[in-house]
């Protein structure tokens, strides 16, 4: 005879489910810390719940995460001005080592900075329908009971979400051209050849840094690029490394003593660098799972002159004035 109680055989089936919650509250939301206080929440509430009343408990929890996590995203919306804890989303940063057939399957898998900026355009009804009905299976009656809408208004929802998505450029895989258009940046900006950054950058360039004090966000490849040679400038950065970061390419540098500086991932379209992703919050660096520091930034240089040549291979159209 078994001495598990009900309530333990409630816990472990919560427990069981928690991984499949946290993700789609994650791909809700799209910060971590907030996806483990929905988790916690949807356990609290089960907690005060008659369990012998919930036929689908599995389900059930699924809709409450829903529900919880729609009422976050319209709070937000209410408070624009309240940013996510001001930080960026938790970055997944994996050692380079170059192109491989897996790699395609493996950013397609994944939910990485390019989905999550994509998301976060849409409404939340609209967020809430796709990310349940695309990324997660739930039926669309379900859908529409935790948004109050009919199923038909949840799957044009979930419609009109995906035609956003689908229109929506999404940088390619971090394949031969995008690791030197990364490494033409980089060697350019260690000469401080400011052309050549510009050759590089796109006009519209978006770089969002996350820094002690918040994120800060700077616009347009001018203002880029005169803040990479600045830092570069400063010579801080002893050593670095290719590396991934939510399946872009990117780079991770360090300090003489291996503290991490920071970690920077690429977008990249038509030859040029979009999007500049970049932590140099010291507290967040250490709380990542980094690889070890690779070369001298002083390799930056001797491989200047490749890189001359790539840079101008990755970049089209006209020079940016």
């Amino acid at each position: 005879m078994s001495d598990t109680s009900p309530a333990d055989l409630v816990a472990q089936t919560f427990e069981a489910q928690r991984d499949r919650l946290r993700a789609v509250a994650y791909r809700m939301l799209g910060s971590h810390a907030d996806a483990e206080d929905v988790v916690q929440e949807a356990w609290l509430r089960l907690s005060r719940q008659d369990t012998a009343a919930i036929h689908n408990l599995a389900g059930w929890l699924t809709t409450v995460v829903g529900r919880i996590s729609l009422d976050v995203l319209r709070s937000r919306q209410a408070r624009p001005e309240a940013s996510y804890d001001d930080r960026l989303p938790q970055l997944v940063v994996t050692v380079d080592d170059g192109p491989a057939p897996e790699d395609d399957v493996a950013l397609a898998d994944s939910v990485g900075l390019a989905l999550l900026v994509v998301l976060e355009s849409l409404g939340p009804g609209e967020r809430l329908a796709f990310v349940l009905h695309d990324l997660f299976a739930v039926p669309f009656d379900e859908i529409g009971q935790i948004l109050g809408k009919s199923a038909d208004a949840a799957k044009m929802l979930a419609s009109r979400a995906r035609r956003k998505v689908q229109t929506t450029e999404h940088p390619a895989p971090a394949g031969r051209q995008q690791r030197e258009v990364v490494q033409a940046f980089l060697a350019a900006a260690h000469r401080g050849d400011f052309e050549g950054l510009l050759r590089v950058l796109d006009p519209e360039v978006k770089l969002t840094a996350d820094t002690p004090g918040g994120v800060v966000v700077v616009l347009g490849a001018t203002e880029v690029a005169t803040g990479a040679q600045s830092r570069v400038a400063a010579g801080a950065a002893v050593r670095g490394r290719a590396v991934l970061v939510d399946g872009l390419p990117g780079f991770v540098s360090w300090r003489a003593d291996g503290t991490p500086l920071s970690v920077m991932a690429f977008t990249i379209a038509d030859g040029r660098i979009t999007g500049i992703t970049v932590v140099i919050d010291p507290a967040r660096l250490a709380a990542m799972d980094l690889p070890e520091p690779g070369w001298v930034a002083a390799e930056i240089a001797s491989a200047s002159t490749q890189s001359r040549s790539s840079s101008t291979t990755g970049s089209r159209g006209p020079t940016p004035t």
